[in-house]
Parts: structure tokens; C-alpha cells; sequence
């Protein structure tokens, strides 16, 4: 079954830079995900934001509409918080076979200097040079004559959120990975969602949960 191996790679060709990278990761090493042959997975995003849960879920779910599915459909707040062997009853009855999960776990401002420039307008900078740093004539290796610009230092903050995704068996009954990743001034639900599944995709291919890229032949 390649179904969801095909669902997660597709996050990265429509991905292309991140302000997203993972913590730390763990995987069930008796398993992988070509073992599970997963069929139906849900996809569960905890936030208490029903909107951004719906956008959340709805960024995975288009990947693969076939295998995956939204948990809004099947599970409101107050059952998400059902005992676990309910949940799992419920799952089971339903005909799922994997979960995915998200959670937000750590939001933190973090503050950092950012250090002032000096640059250097050598003579000639308008018009025709007269040699200035690269060498001969008027200036030579002297160095270029001309007026320095200061760029001042000054604090920037950030907002950090710690995300944590899980991905579990639900005939197994077993946790198979999970990771955390951190995103620095999110944008928007659906544009982090993303980066996040880009950053778990290629961390799962390189633990071996997931099987690495294919290499086309030429």
C-alpha cells in the first residue's frame, strides 16, 4: 500500500522554503509505515480554535481526500476528550486504521540584536571610477575615497510555536513516530501546517520510517 507515502510526498512538491525545523523525533523501530498498509487515517488537529482546527485538517486532507479525513467530521470537542479506549472503540467501529495528530504544545516570544552595518561608497560610485578598491589608478590599493553609512543595530522579536505530530496504528494499537518541529512568525494555519508535514515528511524519510526519495533513472 502506497497510498500514504504518496499522500505525504506530495506536501513537498508543492512546498518551497520553511521557517519550520524539527526538535526531535522517535520512531517505533519494529515498524515502518510500508508495514501498516494503512487504508483510512484520520487526521486530528487539537486545537481549541475550531476554525484553525478545520483549516489545519483540511491542509492534510486535500493531500489524499481518499485515505484521509477530517476529524471535525466524527469527533467534536467534547469526545476528543473521551478515555483513550473509547476513542480507539470509535475509531475501530468507523473503519480507521491509522491516526495523524497535531497539537500545539510551547508558544514563546524570544527577542534577539540584530547588529548594525557600515558600508562604504567608494569615488566613481555615480560615474565613471577612478580605479577605487579593485585597483589602478587614482586611489590604487590606498583604498577607495569616499563616505560611510552607518546602519544602526536594533532588537527584533520573534514568536516561536512548538507543534508536536504523532502518527499512530490504530489496529496496532501503538505509537509509531512522533516529533516536534518549531516555527518561527507563522503566517498563517495553513501555510505552517504545510512546512510542518514538509519538515516531518523528510525527517521520517531519513529515520526510515518513510522510504527514501526514489532516484529516477535516466
Amino acid at each position: 500500500m502506497k497510498k500514504i507515502i504518496i499522500a505525504l510526498s506530495a506536501v513537498l512538491l508543492v512546498s518551497c522554503g520553511s521557517n519550520t525545523t524539527i526538535q526531535d523525533s522517535w520512531r517505533d523501530p519494529q515498524t515502518t509505515i510500508e508495514k501498516e498498509q494503512f487504508k483510512k487515517v484520520l487526521v486530528v488537529s487539537l486545537l481549541k480554535n475550531e476554525t484553525n482546527r478545520r483549516v489545519a485538517e483540511n491542509t492534510i486532507v486535500a493531500t489524499n481526500p481518499e485515505l484521509f479525513h477530517p476529524s471535525y467530521d466524527l469527533l467534536d470537542q467534547t469526545n476528543l476528550k473521551l478515555p483513550t479506549d473509547q476513542l480507539s472503540q470509535i475509531l475501530k467501529n468507523e473503519g480507521y486504521d491509522g491516526v495523524i495528530t497535531m497539537r500545539l504544545v510551547d508558544k514563546s516570544s524570544q527577542v534577539n540584536y540584530v547588529p548594525g552595518t557600515t558600508t562604504y561608497a567608494g569615488y566613481g560610485m555615480y560615474g565613471y571610477p577612478y580605479g577605487g578598491m579593485y585597483g589602478g589608478g587614482f586611489g590604487g590599493w590606498y583604498g577607495a575615497y569616499g563616505a560611510a553609512y552607518y546602519d544602526p543595530g536594533y532588537y527584533q522579536e520573534s514568536t516561536n510555536y512548538i507543534v508536536e505530530t504523532n502518527v499512530f496504528s490504530v489496529k496496532a494499537n501503538k505509537l509509531l513516530w512522533t516529533g516536534t518541529t518549531k516555527t518561527v512568525d507563522p503566517t498563517d494555519v495553513e501555510n505552517t501546517v504545510t512546512n510542518i508535514i514538509q519538515v516531518v515528511v523528510d525527517n521520517m524519510r531519513k529515520d526510515g520510517t518513510l522510504p527514501p526519495t526514489a532516484t529516477k533513472k535516466k
